[in-house]
C-alpha cells in the first residue's frame, strides 16, 4: 500500500514546483506519512533516496573534523550533492562549552534509513565521540534530519529530527539546502513535514530566520584556515589588485619585481586593504596565454615575499589563476584564496585539486577564454543577470559534486568578462537579481560572498570618455559603491584608498538601512 502511494504521488506531483505547490499536496502527503509514523519501520536497500545529514562539531580542529567526516560519509555510501553554509554558533542546552561549527549536507544514498544511522554512528565512534554529556562537547555530531519522503518513529531513529524546529543553528543549514522554488517530489514533502502548515519557510521564520544571521550567537563564516574563519557580513572587504604581468591593461609592467610588487603592497595596506590578489597572467581581452610554469616563475618569488611582509599581519593573499598546478603551488607557499576567472573550465584538473586544497576558491563568470570572451557568440544574452546566475550555478554545482562545499565559494559575476557595456551596467543594478536567481535553484550560494571588480575596465571608459585606464578611478568608485549598495560584499580594486573610503560610506549606509526598515 506505501509503495503504491508514493507511486501514485510522484505522478501527482509535478517536477517543479513553487511554494504554492507545496502546500497544495503538503495535506495529501502528510495524510501517507501518518500511516508510517507509529511503529512501523521501512527499509530500502536499493533505491536511492535523498537525505539531509545535519552536522556539528566543538571539540578540537573544527573545520578538519567536517572534512574528515564527509570524507568517511562518502567512503560509506552517502554521496553528497550539496553544502549549506558554514555556521558558528553558541552552545545550546549546556552552555559552558564552546562554539560550535554548524552545516548540513544534501546527499543520495541507496542505505536504508536504520542502516544510514548505523553508519553514521560509526562515523562519529571511529573519530572519537563518546557517551558524554547530553547535549555536551563533542569531535563531530551527525543527524538525518530528513529520509526521502519518509516520517520514521522507531525506538532507534525520529524523522524528521525532533528538535528541528527549536534549533536555529540547525534550520539555518537546512534552509541553505532547498531553493525558494521545489525542485522535486521529495523538497515538497520536506516542506510538508513541517509543523508550521506544511512549510519549512514559515518553520525558519517562526524561530526569526535570515534577521537571526550574524547575531552573536549565530554568524555564517568562510573558513580561510583551520585556525580562521572569516564573517565577511561584518562589512565590505577591498581586494587590492597586483598585476605581475607585462601585457594587462592597466598597469602592465609595473610590478614585476620583488622590490615593486612589494613596495605597492605595502602602499596598498596602508590605504585600506584587507586582501591582496596576485596575478601573473593576463586576462584582458584577446590576452596571450603562457604556460603555467612561466606563470609560476613570475608569481612565485613574489608570493613569498608578500607573504613575509611584516604588514600582511591578519590580512590574505589572493592568487588569480586558471591553472590548477599554478593554484596547487600558490597554496603549498601559502596562499589563501584561488580566485578563478574560469570557474574551472579551461583546466579539467582545478576544480578536483581546489577540492583537496580546502582554501576558498572565487568563481567567476566567464564564455570561452580571455582570448575569445569578447566575440559575439559570446555576447549573446537574454536576460544577462539571470543567465550568468544559471551558468554559474552549473559551474559551482559541478564544482560541490567534486567535493568543494558552498561554504568555501565566493561568487563573481565576471564584470568585463564576455559582457559589453549594457551587460556590465546591468550586472551593477541588478546584483539583487542575481542573488535572488541562484536562490531558486539552492539558498546556500545565494548567501555566498558576492566579489565585483569593474576597476578601470573598458565599459567605464565608453561611459565616460575616458581612455586611458588609470583616469577611470572616479567612475570606479561610483561603479563600486554601486555594488556594494546593491550587495557586493567583495571589491577588486586598483586604487585602494579612494574605494576603500567609499565602501566605509557604503556600509555606514546599509547599517542605517537595516536599522531603520
Amino acid at each position: 500500500m506505501v509503495c503504491f502511494l508514493m507511486s501514485v504521488f510522484k505522478q501527482l506531483l509535478p517536477a517543479k514546483h513553487n511554494i504554492g505547490s507545496a502546500f497544495k499536496y503538503g495535506a495529501v502527503l502528510s495524510s501517507c506519512f501518518r500511516h508510517l509514523s507509529s511503529d512501523t519501520v521501512m527499509e530500502v536497500h536499493s533505491q536511492e533516496q535523498e537525505v539531509i545529514i545535519a552536522l556539528g562539531s566543538n571539540v578540537g580542529d573544527r573545520l578538519n573534523n567536517f572534512n574528515k567526516a564527509l570524507d568517511l560519509m562518502k567512503k560509506s555510501g552517502i554521496r553528497i550533492t550539496r553544502h549549506g553554509c558554514l555556521y558558528e554558533t553558541a552552545p545550546a542546552y549546556v552552555t559552558d562549552q564552546p562554539q560550535f561549527l554548524n552545516s548540513a549536507v544534501r546527499a543520495i544514498t541507496t542505505l536504508g534509513p536504520h542502516e544510514l544511522l548505523h553508519r553514521l554512528k560509526k562515523i562519529e565512534s571511529d573519530m572519537g565521540r563518546t557517551n558524554g554529556i547530553r547535549y555536551g562537547p563533542r569531535p563531530i555530531d551527525l543527524d538525518i534530519l530528513f529520509y526521502g519522503k519518509l516520517r520514521i518513529n522507531s525506538d532507534t531513529l525520529i524523522v524528521p529530527h525532533e528538535r528541528i524546529w527549536e534549533r536555529p543553528f540547525v534550520m539555518a543549514p537546512l534552509m541553505d539546502l532547498i531553493g525558494s522554488t521545489v525542485d522535486n517530489d521529495v523538497v515538497a514533502s520536506w516542506h510538508s513535514l513541517s509543523i508550521h502548515s506544511g512549510n519549512l519557510f514559515e518553520s525558519w521564520n517562526k524561530l526569526g530566520g535570515e534577521s537571526l544571521i550574524g547575531k552573536e550567537g549565530l554568524k555564517r563564516v568562510l573558513p580561510i584556515r583551520n585556525d580562521l574563519l572569516w564573517d565577511w557580513s561584518e562589512r565590505t572587504s577591498v581586494m587590492g589588485v597586483l598585476n605581475l604581468t607585462p601585457d594587462s591593461f592597466s598597469d602592465g609592467g609595473k610590478f614585476q619585481s620583488v622590490e615593486a610588487a612589494v613596495s605597492q603592497v605595502r602602499l596598498m595596506i596602508s590605504e585600506g586593504a584587507d586582501i591582496i590578489d596576485l596575478g601573473a597572467q593576463s586576462t584582458r581581452p584577446r590576452a596571450d596565454r603562457i604556460s603555467p610554469r612561466e606563470e609560476l616563475e613570475r608569481l612565485i618569488p613574489i608570493l613569498e615575499a608578500v607573504l613575509e611582509m611584516p604588514e600582511m599581519e591578519g590580512k590574505l593573499v589572493s592568487v588569480d589563476t586558471f591553472y590548477s598546478e599554478v593554484a596547487s603551488e600558490a597554496v603549498s607557499k601559502g596562499a589563501h584564496i584561488i580566485n578563478d576567472v574560469s570557474a574551472g573550465k579551461l583546466d579539467d584538473n582545478m576544480i578536483p585539486v581546489v577540492a583537496d586544497l580546502n582554501v576558498p576558491y572565487v568563481a567567476m563568470h566567464m564564455r570561452g577564454d580571455p582570448s575569445t570572451m569578447q566575440n559575439r557568440e559570446n555576447l549573446q544574452y537574454n536576460n544577462v543577470c539571470k543567465q550568468i546566475a544559471s551558468e554559474l550555478f552549473t559551474r559551482v554545482n559541478d564544482a560541490e559534486l567534486s567535493g568543494i562545499p558552498a561554504w568555501r565559494i565566493i561568487m563573481d559575476p565576471g564584470i568585463g568578462f564576455s559582457k559589453n557595456t549594457e551587460h556590465n551596467v546591468d550586472i551593477l543594478v541588478g546584483l539583487p537579481a542575481i542573488r535572488e536567481e541562484l536562490a531558486r535553484k539552492t539558498l546556500s550560494l545565494s548567501h555566498a560572498p558576492l566579489l565585483i571588480g569593474p576597476s578601470r575596465k573598458r565599459f567605464l571608459g565608453d561611459i565616460c570618455a575616458r581612455p586611458i585606464a588609470p583616469e577611470r578611478d572616479a567612475a570606479t568608485v561610483a561603479a563600486v559603491t554601486a555594488g556594494v549598495l546593491g550587495g557586493a560584499n567583495i571589491v577588486r580594486v586598483h586604487n585602494v584608498r579612494d574605494n576603500s573610503d567609499a565602501v566605509k560610506f557604503c556600509d555606514v549606509m546599509l547599517k542605517r538601512r537595516s536599522s531603520v526598515a
